[in-house]
């Protein structure tokens, strides 16, 4: 059965040390995708890896932690705007609706987004219903189990 999801949320990233951070939910997008500065690959004892930074420093869960994946690839991604670029994309955890679920997200600096993480199709595909009237579904069920 399908989880009825509103139009935005709040979620857990655990490996990312993010917990309740607003999340949109954006069925126009493919990919979920996650508000990052400082995306360098860097080549550590000749393993590639990728290193950032999550969010920016106005956005009031920034921790300036650097974080540094080895489980990455990259991929060609056309934004809203129809423009092609080439993106990083990490894999990692979503915790949302109580239950944990892996996800892919492609790191983008969303500077000037409301939102710092779109979940995008991929992820809601056979999972998720959308309910665009809702909003914070999944965080009003987390506090009431508190």
């Amino acid at each position: 059965m399908k989880i009825t999801i509103g139009r935005s949320d709040k979620a857990d990233f655990p490996e990312l040390s993010l917990l309740e951070i607003d999340v949109k939910i954006d069925s126009g997008a493919y990919t979920s995708s996650i508000h990052c500065s400082n995306i360098k690959e860097i080549t550590v004892n000749g393993e590639p890896l990728i290193q950032f930074t999550l969010l920016d420093p106005e956005h009031a869960f920034y921790n300036n932690k650097e974080f540094t994946f080895k489980n990455y690839a990259s991929k060609i991604v056309k934004s809203s705007n129809g423009i092609s670029e080439k993106r990083f994309m990490i894999h990692t955890e979503i915790f949302i609706f109580n239950q944990t679920f892996p996800i892919y997200l492609t790191l983008s600096e969303r500077k000037d987004m409301k939102f710092p993480i779109l979940l995008g199709r991929k992820f809601l595909n056979k999972k998720f219903i959308i309910d665009t009237v809702k909003k914070n579904l999944s965080h009003k069920l987390k506090n009431k189990n508190k």
